[in-house]
C-alpha cells in the first residue's frame, strides 16, 4: 500500500459532475461520508489498515469472517469503534498487483452493486493504494453501472455522492474526465435503446442526433423522398409501413484529415416482423432493435467530446417496421441502391435490407478507409455464441483481431463467426433473397450484407442478444447497454494512436 491517506497532509480537492453520481477527486480525507470503502489483496496479512483507529477491530473481523482478499469479494462491519463512519467495506483485490484496464472497470461496477442500498448515500474510497489511471478506471466502471432509465417510474433513483481520497486526486480527476465522456456516449445509447417505441420514432432518432450538432457534429437526414431519389429501394421497404417512413441520419465528426472510419448502424425503431410478425413475449423487447445505430451515433458523441483526432462518420439506417396496408409483402422485389436486386421472402429479416443501402451510402458518399457494421440482426448468433459475446464477421483478419483486443479491454468480447453459404442466397427472380435457404443463419446474414460492401475493409458485429440486459452485472446494469459504444471508442481511439 503507497501512503497512508490519514498522513497525506494535502488538502486540495476537485468536483465533477457526472451523469449518473457525484463524483470527488480529493487529497484529503472526508468526515461526512456514512460508508467508507477501502481495499486489500489476497493474503496480505494482518495490519493493513494500522492508520485506521478502529485497525484492530477491522482485522479481527477479517480473520473471523476467513475473509481472503479474492478479487471482487466484500467484508462490511458495521459501526466499528472509533469510527466516524456507519459501516466500512473492505474490497478484495485478489492475488495481482496490477489489475487491467477492463478487470478495473468491472471492479468499479461491482463495487457500485455492492453500494446500491438506499441507506448509503455518501461514500468515501480510500484509493491511496491507486495509481491515478487505475482510480479513473475505478470511477468510470461505478459510473457505468449507476446508470438507471428512470423516465417512467415514479420513484426516482437519487445519485449517490463519491469521495475517491487518493494523493493524485488532480490526475485521476483529468484521466477520468475522458472516460466521463465515453460514459456520456453510452448513456445516449441506453436512453436512446431504453425509450419506448412511440416515442423513439425514426423522426425521434433524428432529433436526438441533431442535438450533437453543438459539439461539432455535422448531422444531415435524409428523408423519404430523397431515399427513394438516391434509389435506395431496400431500406425505403422497410419504412414503408409505417406512417413517418424511414430515414437516413449521417452523423460526420471530422477531428481530421484522414479518410473517415465509416460506422454503420442498423436502427430500427420497432420491429413487428411486418407481414411475416412476431409471436410471444419477445415483441415487447423490439424497441431495442435500433441498438446498433444507437451505438454508432453514441461513438461518435464520446469522440466528439474528448475532441479525438479522428474523422468518424456514423451512417444509421432508420425505420419501424410495421404492418399496414403499405407494407412490404413476403415475395416483393425491391432493389438497392447498389443495383442488386432482393427478393423478400421474410420481412422479419430487415434489419439486413436497411444496412445493404447504409453500407451503399457510407462507402460512396464518403469512401472510407474501413467500415463497421453494428446491428442486433440475427436470433442465429444468440444460439451460436450467447449473450456474453458479439459476434464478428470479415475477411480481413487485422481488422478481427484490433476489434477484439479493443473489446478485451472494456468487456465487450467479440467472437468471430464465419462468413460464406453465398450460395444459400439465391433467388429464382432476383440476385439475391434476404434470407438463406440453409446454414448458419448469422452467416447468410453477414454474407448478404458482404454485398454491399465493395472493396472496402469491412467487419459487421451482430449484437443480437447484447442490446438488452435482463439482470445487472459488473459495470452493467439492467435494461439498455449501449453495448459496442465502448468497444468502437477504445478501437478507434487505439487506431489514432
Amino acid at each position: 500500500m503507497k501512503k497512508s491517506l490519514l498522513a497525506l497532509a494535502l488538502t486540495a480537492s476537485t468536483a465533477m459532475p457526472v451523469a449518473a453520481e457525484q463524483f470527488n477527486f480529493s487529497n484529503a480525507t472526508t468526515s461526512d461520508a456514512d460508508t467508507l470503502v477501502l481495499f486489500t489483496h489476497e493474503k496480505q496479512g494482518e495490519n493493513v489498515f494500522s492508520n485506521y483507529p478502529f485497525a484492530r477491530q477491522l482485522n479481527q473481523a477479517i480473520a473471523a469472517n476467513e475473509f481472503s482478499g479474492k478479487f471482487a469479494t466484500k467484508l462490511e462491519v458495521v459501526a466499528p469503534q472509533n469510527s466516524i463512519y456507519k459501516r466500512v467495506m473492505v474490497i478484495g483485490l485478489g492475488d495481482d498487483n496490477s489489475l487491467t484496464q477492463s478487470e478495473l472497470t468491472k471492479l468499479g461496477g461491482k463495487l457500485s452493486g455492492m453500494l446500491e442500498q438506499k441507506y448509503i448515500q455518501n461514500i468515501a474510497v480510500d484509493a491511496s493504494s491507486f495509481a491515478s489511471s487505475d482510480l479513473a478506471q475505478l470511477a468510470h466502471g461505478i459510473n457505468l453501472r449507476a446508470y438507471r432509465f428512470d423516465k417512467y417510474q415514479k420513484e426516482k433513483r437519487e445519485e449517490k455522492a463519491f469521495t475517491f481520497i487518493s494523493a493524485n486526486a488532480n490526475t485521476a480527476k483529468q484521466e477520468y474526465a475522458h472516460l466521463a465522456n465515453i460514459e456520456k456516449g453510452v448513456f445516449l445509447a441506453r436512453d436512446l435503446i431504453s425509450e419506448v417505441a412511440t416515442e423513439m420514432t425514426p423522426v425521434d432518432f433524428a432529433n436526438e442526433a441533431k442535438k450533437l450538432k453543438k459539439i461539432g457534429v455535422e448531422v444531415s437526414v435524409l428523408t423519404p423522398n430523397e431515399i427513394k431519389e438516391l434509389g435506395m429501394g431496400a431500406l425505403e421497404a422497410v419504412g414503408r409501413g409505417s406512417n413517418e417512413g424511414s430515414r437516413l441520419v449521417v452523423a460526420h465528426y471530422k477531428g481530421s484529415d484522414d479518410a473517415p472510419i465509416a460506422l454503420v448502424g442498423k436502427g430500427i425503431t420497432f420491429d413487428s416482423g411486418g407481414y411475416s410478425i412476431k409471436t410471444g413475449s419477445s415483441i415487447a423487447r423490439m424497441k431495442s432493435d435500433m441498438a446498433g445505430a444507437a451505438a454508432a451515433l453514441g461513438t461518435v458523441k464520446a469522440l466528439a467530446l474528448n475532441e479525438a483526432k479522428v474523422n468518424v462518420v456514423a451512417v444509421m439506417g432508420m425505420a419501424a417496421n410495421m404492418v399496414s396496408e403499405n407494407s412490404v409483402a413476403p415475395g416483393d422485389v425491391v432493389r438497392t441502391a447498389a443495383g442488386h436486386s432482393v427478393e423478400i421472402l421474410n420481412t422479419d429479416a430487415e434489419g439486413r435490407l436497411v444496412l445493404s443501402d447504409a453500407l451503399w451510402y457510407a462507402r460512396t458518399q464518403f469512401k472510407p478507409q474501413v467500415m463497421v457494421d453494428i446491428a442486433t440482426l440475427t436470433g442465429s448468433k444468440v444460439r451460436a455464441v450467447g449473450n456474453r459475446y458479439a459476434a464478428v464477421f470479415s475477411d480481413d483478419d487485422s481488422l478481427v483481431e484490433s476489434l477484439t483486443v479493443a473489446g478485451k479491454q472494456v468487456n465487450e468480447n467479440l467472437w468471430r463467426l464465419p462468413l460464406g453459404y453465398k450460395d444459400m442466397l439465391k433467388s429464382p427472380i432476383a440476385d439475391f433473397a434476404n434470407i438463406g435457404s440453409g446454414g448458419p443463419g448469422a452467416t447468410t446474414a453477414a454474407t448478404f450484407l458482404q454485398q454491399f460492401v465493395g472493396d472496402t475493409k469491412w467487419a459487421h458485429i451482430d449484437i443480437a442478444g447484447n442490446a438488452l440486459a435482463s439482470s445487472a452485472k459488473n459495470e452493467v446494469p439492467k435494461g439498455g447497454t449501449g453495448y459496442s459504444v465502448r468497444l468502437l471508442t477504445q478501437w478507434v481511439e487505439n487506431q489514432a494512436k
